[in-house]
């Protein structure tokens, strides 16, 4: 792969008017005023003076799969809402969540406003990074805490927002705009959820035999757990969806041993046709992954290596870990405290991206519009755009509810769908 391209030379940097570009797969921002210096562009180099075969650093697809991104400053200064109410005693906009949903609409909120009170409330330190990368780190040799882009705190000065980190928001008081944590009780005048999902729960696969990988925190520790030994691990994969798919895939090219487990009778089954099923399959048997389908996991038990796994056709394997990848769940306590309206996610409209309660909106895996989840982190940005617009007194924006583009980031045979 070429990145070579011609930047624009002094004068012209001055004089030119930089652009941001979205990855329509993975969300990633080409900032021209910035460049991309690890794949060989400096500073102030057009998107237009890119090779056509360069690519997404972050998942891959090529420079066509990425357009323009505009960021739409409100630049009549008008008040969002309750005109009058003073800045001094406004609480503001309170975020819940510092994922890539939370921090989005932090940056899309403050860019439109540069006065607006802005609280984020996580139950992690909050720190900033890629997460499509934790399902290609090893294979990239990437340390974790490479990971990190920016902490938490760092993120938060940067945009000039209050950041509450290690808070669990507990639940949502309408009455009185209030949003009770682990860290006290908050007011808004807005609030916006942003928390994501979670790993789905599975009786038959406790939580104390089995590692998820849903964000920073949890990669961390099985990471640590993975390279304590210093040698190979038999790692047993639940689940052949995208991300099981991917992670089974880092982790063989790191040089484990993969067992890889699902209900379907071939990897990536809900994406993929079976030709494409097979060429993965085809890829795969250059790596140490043995991929059994057709099978439910029935019983987990520990053994003095680690655990051994048995499913309902009577197939039983050991190993070192295991590793669930069965889907996500949007957890609806705090939706439930709040009276939200509810279907398979917390329902938003198709438009605006507002609740059923009118000063919350939502945002990012928590959501399902018409009862679809949409978990890809794509969508995200122009989520966020939207909500900003609304909260801010900016002319509205409408959002067009589309399935993105898909990289599949199995690095043995990849795939765009």
């Amino acid at each position: 792969m070429s990145a070579i391209a011609t930047p624009v030379d002094a004068v012209d940097a001055q004089a030119a008017e930089f652009r941001q570009y979205i990855c329509r797969a993975c969300g990633l921002i080409y900032d021209e005023e910035k460049g991309d210096p690890d794949s060989g562009l400096a500073p102030g180099t057009l998107f237009a003076n890119i090779s056509d075969d360069w690519s997404c650093p972050l998942c891959g697809v090529t420079k066509s799969d990425f357009e323009p991104y505009v960021t739409v400053l409100n630049t009549t200064q008008k008040e969002p809402s309750q005109a009058g109410l003073s800045r001094r005693v406004d609480p503001g906009v309170v975020i819940v969540g510092a994922g890539t949903a939370g921090w989005q609409m932090a940056k899309s909120l403050r860019d439109r406003d540069a006065t607006l009170p802005i609280t984020m409330v996580t139950n992690c330190p909050g720190d900033v990074y890629d997460k499509p990368l934790l399902s290609v780190a090893m294979a990239k040799g990437l340390d974790v805490e490479a990971l990190v882009k920016e902490t938490g705190r760092q993120a938060a000065d940067r945009l000039h927002i209050r950041l509450l980190p290690e808070a669990h928001a507990v639940s949502i008081n309408t009455a009185t705009n209030t949003l009770r944590t682990t860290r006290g009780t908050l007011k808004f005048r807005h609030l916006v959820l942003a928390h994501g999902a979670a790993p789905r729960v599975d009786a038959k696969l406790p939580a104390e035999l089995c590692w998820t990988v849903n964000d920073l925190q949890y990669y961390r520790r099985f990471r640590g757990a993975v390279s304590a030994s210093g040698k190979p691990q038999r790692i047993i994969v639940t689940g052949a969806g995208l991300v099981g798919s991917e992670i089974a895939n880092d982790l063989a090219l790191a040089g484990h041993s993969i067992v890889l487990l699902d209900v379907a009778e071939r990897p990536l089954a809900s994406l993929l046709q079976e030709s494409s099923c097979k060429e993965l399959l085809d890829a795969w048997s250059s790596l140490d992954i043995e991929f059994v389908g057709g099978v439910r996991v029935q019983k987990v038990i520990r053994t003095q290596r680690g655990v051994q796994v048995e499913t309902d056709s009577g197939f039983k394997v050991e190993g070192d870990h295991l590793l669930a990848a069965t889907g996500l769940q949007t957890p609806s306590r705090l939706a439930m405290s709040a009276g939200l309206q509810w279907n398979n996610g917390i329902a938003v409209n198709s438009e605006d991206l507002s609740t059923s309660v009118e000063n919350i909106h939502a945002l990012g895996d928590c959501i399902s519009i018409n009862g679809q989840a949409l978990r890809y982190i794509e969508p995200i940005g122009r989520q966020a755009q939207v909500i900003a617009a609304r909260l801010t007194g900016c002319e509205r924006m409408a959002y067009s509810h589309a399935k993105p583009v898909v990289r599949i980031k199995t690095g043995s045979r990849g795939f765009t769908v």
